[in-house]
């Protein structure tokens, strides 16, 4: 029996305890782990760095069976200045990754890079996020690094030949710097590259031709630099790619290929010029097209990608009428801009047919005829804008299944009838403008169940009757002038109290300014010239701009008139103001739309 007791004591040693033993770091990792932690003066009861075994450490991996050595460290905002330590670091070599993003470095030991280059096993190496600067550090050795990440830095100079010896390098981030010259001809020898992102910098001349060379490439994003010239044929044609990005540069001309596996192309602001290729729109993987913003002209090709997710053809020179067959087969299409161009024609009704469709922006072009009734399939929509058109014809009725609205814009056309009451449906609206059209009858009283509405724009019609009670959270702007409004100024509007710019002007208002606009706290700018108003103007504090001319029998009482509150007309102050309110609205709208996966862009 007491054998036996001892044979399974020696069992639970094997088992229990001996792993204790063996799954221990060496000592010399274990000594410079300890080193490390003193040297950083970090919280270490925070990061669970009081434990007794390394391993146990926040940012630390170490090899799953056994414990035995660091395979990885990981220092991502952790809050650190002090740099010295890295070299320490490097005596660890069986390190395979190093991440010291987000933290305050301005520089890294020369040292660092002669005993980190000798880890034959270190694969991945990550200073993004700091505050490093100086030029680009040479890395003469690091054979086996295949990740290094320098983005969000303010490194400068040129990339020239610092890189010669990473000939093993897949993924390549050195974007958000003040990098410049060239892009090296020597980038097309690293064929083992995935990734390269320069975005950021301050790179000019042209794309090199050897880029073509790299056909292991899926990722070149070259966004935000000061590229010319053409892209390079070969580049486009690697059957790998699947992401160009070079938005943001001086590119003049699109090459007429693109290859099969291209996913996502952004050429948006830069100065292309001439037709849009075929070949552009109908390669079966393309997902995201981003042509805006440079000087195309003709029109947009009969065939389309059936992938489409995203189509920007915004601000060019485009004409003609809008395709309407490919857009009955685009299921997947969630963003349509086609923005400030020449388009003429109708509104495609196939169109309604593109059901995921969240932002669909027509505005600023000359199309015609009627808003389609098929627009109301798109039941997903957040964002719609024809505003700056020849539209006619009178808002649908059925307006309210489009219940995801938080934008609708379609100013500036000529448009009739009334504003149905169904539009109280479209519950999600934050900024309904509808001015400059010729809408007629009364304002639904049905408006202030628009509970999250921000800005209201209903100047410019034919409307009147009385001013029905205002949803209670408008902030940025009340327009109703240039209308057919009578009597006296409402106690409805009495509750805006976030509303910043009512403007009431050229109705046929009557009567005095009631105090009651007084007790608006957020009120900056009150628009009330060309109506019928009389008496004494209440007594506004200072920073609201009051407008009141065109009203002969309204004045200031005579013991308080500032020289700045004379009769005066809306100055180019007052359209400036407009403007901003407005663009605050495209910001607040676009808030409501944090909970939702899918961008909105406004």
């Amino acid at each position: 029996m007491r054998s036996f007791i001892h044979s399974i004591s020696f069992f639970l040693f094997l088992f229990c305890i001996l792993p204790f033993v063996l799954c221990q770091l060496d000592s010399n990792q274990m000594n410079t782990m300890i080193y490390i932690s003193r040297q950083l003066e970090l919280d270490t009861a925070n990061l669970s760095w009081n434990a007794t075994n390394p391993c146990h450490w926040r940012g630390v991996t170490c090899n799953s069976h056994s414990n035995t050595s660091v395979l990885s460290l990981s220092f991502s905002g952790f809050g650190l200045l002090n740099s010295s330590f890295l070299s320490m670091v490097c005596q660890i070599d069986s390190l395979q990754s190093l991440d010291f993003s987000d933290n305050f470095f301005e520089s890294i030991p020369g040292e660092f890079f002669n005993t980190c280059g000798e880890i034959n096993g270190l694969k991945s190496l990550n200073f993004s996020k700091n505050m490093l600067s100086g030029s680009l550090p040479t890395f003469q050795k690091f054979a086996g690094l295949e990740s290094l990440d320098l983005s969000f830095n303010l490194l400068s100079g040129d990339i020239d030949s610092k890189l010669d010896d990473l000939s093993a390098l897949k993924s390549l981030n050195l974007s958000s710097n003040h990098f410049n010259g060239n892009i090296p001809s020597e980038i097309g020898e690293y064929r083992n590259l995935i990734v390269i992102d320069l975005s950021g910098n301050r790179i000019s001349g042209t794309i090199p031709e050897s880029v073509g060379n790299l056909t292991n490439l899926e990722i070149l994003i070259l966004s935000s630099n000061q590229l010319s010239g053409a892209i390079p044929a070969g580049l486009l044609v690697i059957k790998n790619l699947q992401r160009f990005s070079a938005n943001q540069n001086m590119f003049v001309t699109l090459p007429r290929n693109i290859t099969n596996s291209l996913k996502i192309l952004d050429l948006s602001y830069n100065e292309i010029t001439g037709r849009i290729p075929p070949e552009f729109l109908l390669r079966s993987s393309l997902q995201t097209l981003d042509l805006s913003y440079n000087r195309l002209n003709g029109s947009i090709p009969e065939i389309l990608s059936s992938s489409l997710v995203r189509l920007r053809m915004g601000s060019n020179s485009l004409s003609g009428p809008i395709p309407a067959a490919p857009f009955a087969s685009l299921a997947n299409l969630t963003y349509l801009e086609l923005e400030n161009n020449s388009f003429t024609g109708r509104i495609p009704p196939q169109i309604g047919s593109c059901r995921k469709l969240a932002l669909l922006n027509m505005a600023q072009n000359k199309l015609n005829g009627d808003l389609p009734v098929e627009l109301l399939n798109l039941t997903q929509l957040q964002v719609l804008k024809l505003q700056f058109n020849n539209l006619g014809g009178e808002i649908p009725s059925q307006i309210g299944q489009l219940n995801m609205l938080s934008v609708l814009n379609i100013s500036w056309n000529s448009l009739n009838g009334t504003i149905p009451s169904s539009i109280s449906n479209c519950g999600n609206l934050t900024s309904l403008n509808l001015q400059n059209n010729d809408f007629t009858g009364f304002i639904p009283d049905s408006i202030k169940n628009l509970k999250f509405l921000l800005e209201l724009q209903l100047g410019k019609n034919k409307l009147q009757g009385r001013i029905p009670d205002m949803p209670s959270k408008l902030q940025i702007s009340l327009n109703l002038s240039s209308n057919l409004f009578e009597d006296e100024i409402p106690r409805t509007l009495s509750g805006l109290e976030d509303l910043e710019v009512l403007d009431l002007s050229n109705n046929k208002f009557s009567g005095q300014v009631p105090d009651f606009l007084l007790g608006l706290p957020s009120l900056s700018l009150l628009i009330l010239s060309n109506n019928r108003l009389s008496g004494v103007l209440p007594n506004f504090s200072k920073h609201v701009n009051l407008y009141f001319s065109g009203n002969p029998g309204l004045h200031y009482p005579q013991h308080n008139s500032p020289v700045s509150r004379k009769n005066r007309k809306p100055t180019a102050m007052t359209i400036g103001i407009t403007f901003a309110v407005t663009a605050v609205a495209v910001v607040l709208a676009a808030t409501l739309f944090r909970g939702n996966p899918r961008e909105v862009t406004c």
